[in-house]
């Protein structure tokens, strides 16, 4: 069994890399941007995104120990931006017995990424664009990752097909 914790830059592709992790693998996954986009559109009354995003996390982390708890791969496709959500990872999975996996998506390139960002079917609670080169570079440059463990860090500028197979050589390791 395992559990894998994705992260990167939004736009960066991590939901498109970890759909097709899922579709191979048959694991659950479990995405922070369909969980928070809901909560947003559902509230009648205004809420700051600060605490839906809180919020979310809550619902993401039930979900995650509960398919870990039914003996279910499991992965978490998030930006991964908090030391707290690693620190969860890595509990969770020692918790429930699974092995944890660390997948960096890295594109270091804010065009292709604005281009991405601009040109997806956009969620409620995902960014339209990339308004500040210095926030975009000072996230890919100090993203949270376990210290413990082997991460894999994934060149995304290149086409899915050229890397997803590492990607799953990595899982089963």
């Amino acid at each position: 069994m395992f559990f894998i914790q994705m992260s990167g830059f939004p736009g960066s592709g991590k939901s498109t890399l970890s759909r097709q992790i899922a579709k191979r693998t048959g694991a659950v996954l479990i995405d922070h941007d369909i969980v928070k986009s809901a909560l947003l559109e559902s509230i009648e009354a205004e809420i700051d995104n600060s605490l839906a995003g809180k919020i979310s996390y809550n619902i993401d982390w039930s979900l995650i120990e509960f398919h870990l708890s039914q003996g279910h791969n499991v992965i978490f496709d998030s930006p991964c931006l908090y030391d707290e959500l690693v620190r969860k990872g890595t509990n969770l999975a020692a918790k429930y017995n699974a092995t944890y996996k660390y997948v960096e998506c890295y594109i270091d390139d804010v065009k292709e990424v604005n281009f991405r960002l601009k040109n997806r079917e956009r969620m409620t609670s995902q960014i339209k664009e990339i308004t500040s080169e210095e926030a975009f570079r000072y996230t890919i440059n100090n993203s949270k990752k376990p210290t413990d463990i082997k991460c894999l860090l994934v060149d995304t500028s290149r086409p899915l097909e050229s890397y997803v197979e590492d990607v799953l050589e990595y899982v089963k390791e």
